[in-house]
């Protein structure tokens, strides 16, 4: 990001696991600045989905730069999860015409089921696949294949844990960090946010918010995609050597397989 200093900018890293974020201030004005960023960033910034984007160049390495608005604000807490405001701001993704078109315009496949457990099988570690609670989760994917029409499959964020939600200082509600995006069915986004804020009853009048119903079906598929989305967790954190949290994510599987055991 040498151009942007020689342009009279401070930069500071904003994190994120890319390590290609960064705040930039220059006279008092405050840009998120991202390298690498995908063309789909204009299409979330149009819908106001993520922050405005203010502007995209390449720069001499060849990479390109995107600016968007810098917002001060916070993440959402777990409680927060089951918010009107989150049910509405998912509802209003999945059914997004323009971004599902632009995924589209990306030459984007659907990820079906197969491919994500074909994807996943392809790439576990001899020492994850010797675990019982990974195998019995492999065991469950295999014989639960959900099934739904591709044509209800809808623009998926893939990881909408709290730390994704930006709450800004003017009470503005984002989705952020947009790397992960795919066309899906939606339960890849609905089963994770039941699954980790758990709060008794609440998620069903949350999802009468977000326009669903609670169904057997809808059930079945939330657990499928959690449990590979939980499998996919406890690689990451295998690869980087990070072994607690790949243990808290083996048991937070554990808990989903043994909960609704009979779908």
């Amino acid at each position: 990001m040498e151009h942007f200093y020689q342009l009279g900018w401070t930069l500071d890293s904003a994190g994120g696991a890319s390590g290609e974020a960064y705040m930039a201030e220059q006279d008092g004005r405050k840009l998120f600045l991202k390298r690498n960023s995908s063309p789909f960033l204009a299409a979330l910034s149009a819908e106001g989905i993520v922050p405005k984007l203010v502007w995209t160049k390449r720069i001499e390495t060849g990479e390109v730069v995107t600016a968007q608005h810098w917002k001060n604000g916070r993440s959402l807490t777990h409680e927060e999860m089951y918010s009107q405001r989150v049910a509405k701001l998912l509802k209003k993704i999945h059914q997004s015409k323009p971004l599902l078109t632009m995924l589209k315009r990306m030459e984007m496949k659907p990820m079906y089921p197969e491919l994500l457990l074909k994807k996943i099988n392809s790439s576990l570690s001899r020492q994850v696949l010797t675990h019982h609670v990974i195998r019995r989760a492999l065991t469950y994917l295999e014989d639960h294949m959900p099934n739904l029409d591709p044509r209800f499959y809808t623009v998926c964020h893939g990881d909408v844990n709290h730390n994704n939600w930006l709450l800004s200082d003017q009470d503005e509600l984002f989705l952020v960090d947009w790397e992960g995006a795919m066309i899906a069915d939606p339960a890849i986004d609905l089963g994770m946010i039941m699954y980790t804020y758990q709060q008794g009853d609440l998620f069903e009048a949350w999802l009468k918010e977000y326009g669903a119903e609670l169904t057997i079906d809808l059930q079945k598929r939330m657990k499928w995609y959690t449990i590979i989305q939980a499998i996919a967790m406890v690689e990451w954190y295998e690869e980087k050597n990070r072994y607690q949290d790949m243990n808290e994510w083996i048991q937070f599987l554990n808990g989903v397989l043994h909960q609704n055991p009979f779908i």
